[in-house]
């Protein structure tokens, strides 16, 4: 079955909150879904099923194509009561995802449609004009190999995605983060995102009165490798003697203020609200840098464009000049 798209998944989490919101509960959503034909059959047949196995809805909704952070959100959601709050975050999490990524198609159409036509001129050019120049140049041999320095880039790039794709595989996800942690633009952007992430489910549980230990528990049976072994590992910092908020500070791959906002609220005994009001700033702090991130993609595309643009201009034209100067 095909997986909804990020605008019918949006579209969805909506129309779920909307309904739960209003009274209905899970065999009334599933009814009104089938009678309004606002979700493709396929889908309502799917979750209907799920339902009368006895499923809750983040099993309903797991083979609709929502990602595993989504899921986790939902499935922590139905076990503390608070799905309807969860529903409207996660609605603002799709909606301003879509926007990044709709930004990001814009940003990189045009120069992708431009530095495909400049391939075809430099291929035109590779086999045509450039072998026919009597003289040869830096820039004419540099242009003459090009397409083989490309290629082997793309070669190169492609096994380095590869070789750490099954690194990641064979890896523990903690210390996968906490290596990626470290890289400047990456790592600046994972940090806010875990800790905005984990800010806002750990303050919702934790809202909802909640001990650590049944949080623990709770987490150490989510789907999220991630989730799994930071419960296990925090588990065994407790057991050592440390504090929650200890424990969470030697993670790297968390921001230095969550562990101080847990233990702020610690002291004055209102963690949940301080991490729910820390987590929504967390988040529009990630928005804004992944938009800014994005904004760059263009210029850096646009700039690769002029430098091959100058190098065939300088290739064509210098051996010109070259010939005008022996002549004069």
């Amino acid at each position: 079955m095909k997986k909804l798209s990020s605008k019918q998944q949006e579209k969805l989490i909506q129309l779920l909150y909307n309904l739960l919101s209003n009274g209905f509960n899970l065999t009334e959503v599933i009814a009104f879904l089938r009678k309004s034909q606002l979700l493709p059959p396929v889908y309502v047949a799917n979750m209907e099923a799920s339902l009368l196995k006895g499923n809750g809805l983040a099993d309903m909704l797991a083979a609709l194509g929502y990602s595993d952070a989504v899921m986790t959100q939902i499935n922590l959601a139905d076990k503390h009561g608070n799905i309807k709050l969860t529903l409207e975050k996660i609605q603002d999490y799709l909606s301003q995802f879509r926007q990044i990524k709709r930004k990001t198609i814009e940003a990189v159409t045009y120069p992708i449609i431009l530095l495909g036509f400049l391939v075809v001129i430099m291929l035109g050019l590779w086999h045509y004009l450039i072998p026919q120049l009597e003289s040869q140049n830096v820039l004419t041999d540099l242009l003459l190999h090009l397409p083989h320095y490309f290629l082997g880039f793309c070669l190169l790039l492609l096994s380095l995605i590869g070789s750490f794709y099954l690194y990641a595989r064979s890896c523990s996800r903690l210390r996968l983060f906490s290596q990626l942690s470290y890289y400047p633009i990456i790592g600046a952007l994972l940090r806010q995102y875990l800790t905005a992430y984990y800010a806002r489910e750990w303050g919702n549980l934790i809202g909802q009165g909640l001990e650590l230990i049944t949080i623990l528990e709770m987490m150490s049976n989510e789907k999220s490798q991630l989730m799994r072994e930071l419960a296990k590992d925090i588990k065994q910092g407790l057991l050592a003697g440390q504090s929650f908020h200890q424990r969470v500070a030697a993670y790297p791959f968390f921001k230095k203020e969550l562990s101080l906002m847990i233990e702020y609220g610690d002291i004055k005994s209102k963690l949940g609200r301080e991490l729910d009001i820390y987590a929504q700033e967390s988040w529009e702090t990630f928005f804004s840098q992944l938009n800014r991130a994005t904004q760059w993609i263009q210029p850096i595309i646009f700039l690769l464009v002029a430098v091959i643009i100058v190098m065939i201009y300088a290739a064509i034209l210098l051996p010109i000049y070259q010939h005008m100067g022996d002549v004069f």
